[in-house]
């Protein structure tokens, strides 16, 4: 099986007209490079159903998906995220899940009802994921699609206890990095030439003084990432232009 690729979903309006910061996908896509990972993709959108749906099928039309979603499972009219899964990835129908039910009973007694309860009602054959700050479950599917509260404190420990299981091991991450004193286009055979195996990325910018650009190329092959970085070198060296390496981790 491919490597899995991860993915983030932020919902909320309150992000995309700013009453509110977003501070998942800053904190996802570190804890991914901690365990020598990265996302493949990050979306911020709006409390919109159709959108939503729309956007976890595309993410789960992907090769080996991992999904966070963070955001619209509570009880109020604009949480969408619970029905738009059931459409997404099952029946369509959200079913009582019975120790969700226990649970927000438990928790809030009489107050349960008529609707905090409603978190209750989840897609086919969900699993509830422990929620360490007011137990209010949330829940995944498939063990591949993640759906947690849009709370940081509550939603962030949950993904770390689910990257424990999927990453126990962290996968090292080879990286080199330098900044020359040209513009990118001086490397472009040598970018037609990379290995699918190999990462790479190219940052231009204009400065009063002429063009930079930063090279950095990547991969979990030492050895590899090596090689594809001495083939930019070699083009370095033979132009006579002027770099600098940079320290990375």
């Amino acid at each position: 099986m491919s490597e899995h690729k991860f993915f983030a979903l932020i919902i909320g309006t309150e992000i995309l007209n700013r009453r509110r910061t977003d501070a998942h996908f800053d904190f996802v896509s570190k804890v991914l490079a901690d365990k020598g990972h990265k996302l493949t993709g990050s979306f911020i959108i709006e409390d919109d159903p159709d959108l939503i749906i729309q956007t976890i099928k595309f993410i789960a039309s992907q090769a080996n998906p991992v999904l966070f979603s963070f955001g619209g499972i509570g009880s109020t009219p604009d949480d969408h995220t619970r029905q738009c899964a059931a459409i997404a990835l099952r029946d369509g129908i959200l079913y009582t899940h019975q120790e969700a039910k226990q649970i927000i009973e438990e928790k809030l007694g009489n107050n349960a009802y008529p609707h905090p309860i409603v978190m209750a009602e989840l897609p086919k054959n969900a699993n509830l994921l422990y929620n360490p700050v007011n137990k209010m479950p949330a829940f995944s599917l498939d063990e591949r699609y993640y759906f947690m509260p849009g709370f940081p404190e509550m939603g962030h420990p949950m993904v770390e206890k689910i990257l424990e299981k999927l990453i126990p091991v962290k996968k090292e991450h080879y990286r080199h990095t330098f900044t020359a004193l040209c513009k990118e286009n001086e490397f472009i055979e040598v970018m037609e030439n990379m290995p699918e195996e190999v990462e790479f990325s190219s940052l231009p910018k204009l400065y009063r003084g002429g063009w930079k650009v930063t090279i950095s190329v990547a991969s979990h092959d030492q050895a590899l990432s090596h090689e594809a970085f001495d083939m930019y070198i070699q083009v370095l060296k033979e132009k006579n232009i002027v770099y600098a390496l940079v320290d990375e981790v």
